[in-house]
């Protein structure tokens, strides 16, 4: 697929893939087109071998994703507006369920729908000058693209209804303490940050990367058994070439060379 409102850009050499939302002149806000767009490109990484992990960001140091496109939202009716809420949460849990690790670079502002697509993601990484908040009732609406779900998982109930209800705006610094993402760090040094630290998680097994990030999820998922989850996939490891290449690097004292099989 061709890209407008993104920008999908894959470093051959290490299998990071980034993904940009690009409408600056919107503040990277999303639309349906752009929500449609990021569906498409998380199909696609997740299809694609050569991707083995992804970054998340916004174009330019103002925004992350500042929201959803108010204008776009005025149109909507009851039957469009949840149409365009599930094709939101599908977009953005094709990312969530990924088995390759994907990390939001935060610059700047993630409101509302950008909160909710950091949320997304297994991890955040913010910069300095990035701000946080579910401002959806200030406009007579809720989160539509899982952010009450995702948030409260995050921060706990008490504090995601303190900021869904309030609409309050927080620093990258109290979301940091929240627990709402990982690390802050400058804002010139987000994305080498971010890689770094992609890079490190990309020397491991990517088989049990990817088991670790579904028995995660597995404790979220009500159709699902958390700790049984854990178990068959803890199973499914000793079948695997990873496993036998990790345990015999380990009594060889040598750096292991996964193949992710």
């Amino acid at each position: 697929m061709t890209f407008t409102n993104l920008l999908y850009q894959l470093e051959a050499e290490t299998g990071i893939l980034t993904i940009t939302v690009n409408r600056p002149d919107k503040l990277n806000a999303l639309n349906a087109a752009t929500i449609e767009e990021l569906r498409h490109a998380a199909q696609q990484a997740r299809q694609d071998d050569a991707v083995r992990g992804i970054i998340l960001t916004g174009s330019g140091e103002k925004s992350f994703v500042a929201g959803a496109d108010i204008a776009e939202l005025t149109k909507l009716d009851a039957a469009t507006g949840q149409r365009a809420a599930e094709q939101g949460q599908e977009a953005f849990r094709l990312l969530e369920e990924s088995s390759k690790p994907v990390i939001a670079a935060v610059n700047g502002f993630a409101l509302g729908g950008g909160c909710e697509l950091a949320m997304a993601c297994h991890m955040r990484i913010a910069s300095d000058n990035a701000r946080f908040g579910q401002p959806e009732v200030n406009l007579g609406l809720i989160p539509g693209y899982g952010g009450t779900q995702r948030l409260t998982q995050l921060i706990g109930k008490g504090k995601a209804l303190e900021l869904l209800l309030t609409a309050d705006m927080i620093k990258a610094d109290e979301a940091l303490r929240l627990g709402l993402v990982n690390h802050v760090v400058p804002q010139a040094e987000l994305l080498n940050f971010t890689k770094q630290l992609l890079s490190r998680i990309l020397t491991k097994a990517p088989l049990a990367v990817g088991l670790c990030i579904d028995a995660v999820s597995a404790y979220y998922d009500k159709e699902r058994q958390g700790y049984q989850t854990e178990a068959e996939s803890f199973g499914q490891c000793f079948t695997s070439a990873d496993f036998r290449e990790g345990t015999t690097a380990f009594l060889e004292k040598r750096p292991a060379t996964f193949t992710g099989k």
